[in-house]
């Protein structure tokens, strides 16, 4: 993490009274590392492990601090961690550039395994929503509740190029400068001096005192290939597996995942619900986490 406790406290503290919350204090996450295999893996720990389990799975380009105000609202009743996935974050990149599904999968049942968590709340946003559906048909007897967030079997091709061409377009950029320039352009629904700081979560300063991204742009090449089309089209037919309650969550304004996908995804599964997070793209925990948070509890209220 390149802020220091004092600067990510202060952070939290200027982007919750922006997004509409009132904290009596701010607590930080715990740093943790595991490994599995011969990766490593990094993740925040909100505390309060005798509480209900929640598991955090971030987007593509995105880390486990995109979800800080999320589990920050919701500490005080669910114990929350998120997980850097691999390529990500302060997680280890893939020698092998292994990226696929199946690994992934590995990952995430690595990481609930490691621990100890049986019966608890999944929550995924695109690739992690895609992460935490295969989680899901593949291990339907450990979930208490799954939440889809922007995501689903099938890809809008126009908002996810988008995603992509940014992706690769910032991929070169080296000053912090230009690098927020290009994602106000990419979401100008973003404060400039909130954005900064956040943005110190995803980058890494090379020893020449230029940035890098902390992801691996070679996660992206994935998305091109036949292969992961095919596991991704392959999870619809799996969606009769998912037993547990699942919401479906889109962004208002996104153009990766339509009112009709969503509708239609959670008219698939067993016990689906579908519902709508008003200003907010792709990133909804990003662009309206205090609606979001609003969902989550009142779905995480009624299923149980």
């Amino acid at each position: 993490m390149s802020l220091s406790p004092e600067e990510y406290r202060e952070h939290l503290e200027t982007t919750a009274v922006r997004a509409g919350f009132s904290f009596p204090g701010v607590v930080l996450p715990e740093s943790h590392e595991f490994r599995l295999g011969k990766m490593r893996f990094h993740y925040l720990d909100w505390g309060n492990k005798h509480l209900p389990a929640i598991v955090f799975l971030h987007g593509g380009a995105l880390n486990a601090h995109t979800w800080d105000l999320v589990c920050l609202a919701l500490r005080d009743d669910y114990h929350c961690v998120a997980l850097d996935q691999r390529g990500h974050g302060d997680s280890d990149w893939s020698d092998d550039a292994d990226y696929t599904m199946g690994a992934q999968l590995t990952d995430t049942k690595g990481f609930v395994d490691h621990l100890g968590l049986d019966k608890f709340v999944l929550v995924g946003m695109s690739l992690g929503a895609i992460n935490s559906l295969a989680f899901a048909i593949n291990h339907p007897e450990r979930l208490n509740n799954l939440v889809i967030i922007d995501a689903g079997p099938e890809m809008r091709r126009p908002g996810s190029s988008r995603i992509r061409d940014f992706v690769n377009g910032v991929a070169e950029t080296v000053t912090v400068e230009a690098i927020i320039e290009k994602a106000l352009e990419f979401n100008p629904r973003r404060d400039p001096k909130i954005l900064r700081r956040s943005l110190m979560h995803a980058l890494r300063q090379q020893p020449d005192g230029t940035w890098r991204w902390k992801y691996d742009r070679r996660r992206f090449q994935v998305l091109d290939q036949e292969t992961h089309r095919a596991e991704r089209a392959a999870l619809a037919d799996g969606l009769s597996r998912i037993t547990c309650p699942t919401l479906i969550v889109r962004g208002g304004e996104s153009d990766v995942f339509h009112e009709e996908d969503g509708i239609k995804l959670a008219a698939r599964l067993p016990d689906g619900r579908f519902v709508t997070v008003p200003k907010a793209g792709h990133t909804v925990q990003g662009d309206n986490p205090k609606d979001l948070v609003a969902e989550l509890r009142r779905f995480l209220t009624k299923a149980n």
